[in-house]
This record gives C-alpha cells, sequence and structure tokens, in this order.
C-alpha cells in the first residue's frame, strides 16, 4: 500500500482550510503555507484560520504553519494544492527545487490563465511531475459544508489507483465519504466548467427566470459538458456520477456557491467589476470562461452556454438580450 507521508496544504483560502481540516483529523500533523506572516500569527493566536472558516478550530500542537514554501516542499512528501488557480504560477516561481520526485494532489477547481491548462496538465507539462504522482480531489464540496460537518463525497483522481486509494483513505471520516477514478483531466476540466454554468444559473436567477427553466439549463449545461469531456479525454465516464453531475448541481443551486451569486449579481445588472469588488472572493469561473472559450477554438465544439456566458463577461452583451437568445436554442 502506497504511503503518502508527511501532508502539506498550499493555500490559505475556505476550501484550503476544509482540506486542512479533514486531513489533520487523519494524520494528526500538517505543514500548512500562509502567504501573509500576520495572518499565521493571527492564526497561532486564535487557534482558526483568521479570514476563512473562522468555525473550524485547530489544536496548534498538529499544524506547521509558515510563509516559507521551499521549507514545505523540503520537508513534506505531499503536496495538496488548494489555491484560486490565478495565483498557482506566481506561488510555484517562488518553488526552487524541483516537484517531480513529491506526489502533487490538486484541489483546485480552476484553469491556469494564460497557459489555458488544467492544474494537473501544468504541473506535467510544465513543471515535470510524471502523471502517476498527480492527483485531483473533485466532487460536491462546499467549504462551508465541511467546516460544518455535514456529510460530503469526494472523488480521487489518479492514474495510479494505489496512490488514489491512500489518498481517499487519509481523506475519509464519519462526514466524508471517498472513492477513486482514473478520469484526472475529466475531473478537473468538469470542476473548470460547473462554475461556468453555475454563473449561467446565477445570471438567470437574477433575471428572475424560475426553478422550471433552472432545470432545464442544468440539463443543458450537463450535455455540453459531455461533449466537451469527451473532446478533452475521450474514455469511458458517467456523466451522473457525483463527482460530475452532483458538482454541478450544488454549485449552480446552492447558496454557498459563490460562482452563482456571482452571476446573479450580473443578472441583477451589477458590472462585472462591481460584482467582483463586492464579493470579496475569487469566482473562478470567470477565468474559466475566458479559458475554455480559447481551449475551444482548437476543440470546435458545440458550447452554446458557455458562449452565452463569455459573451456577457467579456463581450459586454446584455444578459437580457443573450440569455433569450439560449432559451431560444434549448428543447
Amino acid at each position: 500500500m502506497y504511503d503518502v507521508g508527511n501532508i502539506a496544504i498550499i493555500g490559505s483560502g475556505s476550501w484550503a482550510t476544509a482540506i486542512a481540516k479533514i486531513v489533520v483529523e487523519h494524520t494528526h500533523h500538517i505543514g500548512w503555507y500562509f502567504r501573509r506572516d500576520e495572518r499565521i500569527e493571527d492564526f497561532r493566536r486564535l487557534g482558526h484560520n483568521p479570514t476563512y472558516l473562522t468555525s473550524a478550530h485547530f489544536d496548534m500542537n498538529e499544524v506547521t504553519l509558515s510563509s516559507d514554501i521551499n521549507r514545505l516542499v523540503q520537508d513534506y512528501d505531499t503536496l495538496i494544492f488548494v489555491t484560486p488557480s490565478p495565483y498557482l504560477k506566481a506561488i510555484l516561481k517562488k518553488v526552487k527545487s524541483k516537484l517531480n520526485n513529491k506526489f502533487i494532489v490538486t484541489a483546485i477547481k480552476g484553469i491556469v490563465p494564460d497557459e489555458n491548462l488544467v492544474c494537473s496538465e501544468y504541473f506535467h507539462r510544465i513543471l515535470n511531475v510524471p502523471d502517476e504522482n498527480l492527483a485531483v480531489i473533485g466532487g460536491p464540496s462546499h467549504a462551508e459544508e465541511v467546516a460544518m460537518e455535514r456529510l460530503t463525497y469526494l472523488t480521487v483522481g489518479c492514474s495510479d489507483q494505489e496512490k488514489a486509494q491512500a489518498m481517499t483513505e487519509v481523506l475519509a471520516s464519519n462526514y466524508v465519504k471517498t472513492k477513486t477514478s482514473p478520469d484526472v483531466l475529466g475531473i478537473e476540466y468538469a470542476s473548470v466548467l460547473k462554475n461556468v454554468y453555475a454563473i449561467a444559473s446565477g445570471i438567470c436567477a437574477g433575471l428572475q427566470y424560475g426553478d422550471n427553466f433552472q432545470s432545464v439549463i442544468i440539463s443543458n449545461a450537463m450535455q455540453e459538458m459531455e461533449r466537451a469531456l469527451t473532446a478533452l479525454n475521450p474514455i469511458p465516464r458517467s456523466m451522473i456520477d457525483s463527482v460530475y453531475l452532483g458538482d454541478q448541481l450544488v454549485t449552480g443551486y446552492s447558496n454557498f456557491s459563490r460562482n452563482r451569486t456571482f452571476g446573479m449579481m450580473i443578472g441583477k445588472g451589477y458590472s462585472v467589476k462591481s460584482a467582483q469588488v463586492e464579493m470579496e472572493m475569487i469566482a473562478e469561473g470567470y477565468f474559466g470562461t475566458k479559458c475554455m472559450k480559447e481551449i475551444n477554438r482548437h476543440l470546435h465544439v458545440n458550447m452554446p452556454i458557455l458562449d452565452a456566458v463569455y459573451n456577457i463577461l467579456y463581450e459586454r452583451i446584455s444578459p437580457q438580450i443573450e440569455i433569450k437568445l439560449l432559451t431560444d436554442s434549448f428543447r
């Protein structure tokens, strides 16, 4: 059985905090990267992340906090990256040693901007991490519900099923159920697209389309997602699995969803910039929309919902007009 060794969390947001909570309950020790030293001081004093999921308390004897990412990379065997995708390149530029002998796990539900690569592709192509040393964590999993220990289902994707299984055992608990999958790219691209479709769902809610139409847009989104995943990674998969359909449903419908909230603000008439300022959190789907639009210029997949969201966010076309055109294309 593969041994994941000691584990470090790279990232300090809400999902990083939720992952840290899950992992430390099993391992009783984690390293944890925070960019800012003052946040580390506050964390040590308070016993919880001072900014996110403040209800999740930690035994400080079990947590090694550091702003020195190279120290963590050197000292830990498994690195779980849970940063917003737009910041990943900047963080990795600080790393001075090679990562190809580490077990890299990404829980980032986004694409690396400018590169138009999901995170496992970036680690593999740019940093030469072998596929068998890369894993992803996916599934319907709002950080807030993990903090409240509400039942959550996670899927670990990895080409090496022994490593995937080892990671699931670290994550499993009385409130986290886990399973494995070989579909690393499918899980990652699905997690990007579900954010785009959640923005679409939010826009429609902001425009006061009802529940009847919400069900139609999500069902069409799943068909669109299946077409895209088949073009990107043509392997057998069941789109009704929780890591695909489940993640889409919770992101499209839940009030915890920042992408749906962002879309709802756009639908109500906010500009993109004003919605981003008011939220004070990153809606990954904003960046994912542009990246997926650029990727699809090469794939040529029929993706009308992606196109509509792109036109609203980046071409400043009226949400009323764009969504009306979209409704006429649905059956």
